[in-house]
């Protein structure tokens, strides 16, 4: 069974002064930060990439990549809003459910600006090609920056490592997280899921429904971890949680170029643990 791994590209992110940060320079071998994820997805065996791009990003994304890497053929959506009524796009769920009509098999979606790791890359295509829906979990004390806040879905699970909740919490900082009543323990989400197709499906509806309450709000966001969150609240949805055995690392601000690469010239490549 082909599995695909989809890239949530859509944003630039307005404090990376106008630049794509997925093609910043990471790399021992040059390589930007997208087509250092990439080489450690195919590695896992997915046969298929999906972009989902924004309006900054598709031209880009198109004339840099065409419509194959590596020999793996390359699909794109477009994440699209109404500049005239909205701020910024709808949200990570917006995004995936972009896609909807060109995802007909399992696959695993994921941040395009962050680096997971082989081993959670391979761990999430045998799920998915299995038909099972996971995600990798990794410890929030490890994905806070140092300096400045975040956003992060903290992850509760049962015995048998069955999410229960992904909540969403908003500017957490690593020196404050008593405070917050959030343990450096738990497990967070970083936007990395193996889902079935017509979750999709059951999301688009969501989205819709989102769309409709909040048509006035200009920054509003449906955000997947949320949206995932609600269908394992209503019994439509059963997600496992593996442990992160990698670091996950990532650029945000170009800043974050500098440290990224050091850190991938410490170790062997695709290996962030």
């Amino acid at each position: 069974m082909t599995t695909a791994i989809v890239y949530m590209v859509a944003g630039m992110a307005s404090r990376f002064g106008g630049k794509i940060k997925q093609f910043a320079l990471i790399g021992k071998n040059n390589e930007t930060l997208i087509e250092y994820s990439m080489n450690q997805a195919l590695k896992a065996g997915f046969g298929k990439i999906i972009f989902i791009v924004g309006e900054k990003t598709e031209i880009p994304f198109k004339e840099k990549f065409g419509d194959s890497y590596n020999g793996i053929p390359i699909l794109y959506a477009k994440q699209e809003f109404d500049a005239g009524k909205r701020d910024k796009p709808w949200g990570t769920n917006d995004a995936l459910c972009s896609a909807k009509n060109i995802i007909d098999c399992n696959f695993v979606v994921c941040n395009g600006d962050d680096i997971y790791g082989e081993k959670a890359f391979k761990k999430l295509e045998e799920c998915a090609r299995n038909s099972e829906c996971a995600t990798v979990g990794w410890k929030l004390l490890d994905v806070l920056p140092d300096k400045g806040a975040s956003n992060r879905g903290i992850i509760k699970k049962d015995k048998d490592w069955n999410i229960t909740e992904i909540k969403e919490e908003f500017n957490i900082e690593k020196a404050k997280l008593k405070e917050r009543n959030l343990n450096e323990e738990d497990f967070c989400s970083m936007n990395i899921f193996a889902l079935k197709p017509e979750i999709v499906s059951e999301l688009a509806e969501k989205l819709e429904k989102f769309k409709q309450e909040n048509q006035n709000e200009r920054k509003a966001e449906c955000l997947l971890p949320t949206e995932l969150a609600n269908l394992i609240k209503n019994g439509k949805l059963n997600i496992k949680l593996i442990p992160a055995e990698e670091r996950c690392i990532g650029v945000t601000c170009p800043e974050d170029e500098e440290i990224v690469r050091k850190l991938i010239e410490k170790s062997e490549y695709g290996e962030l643990g």
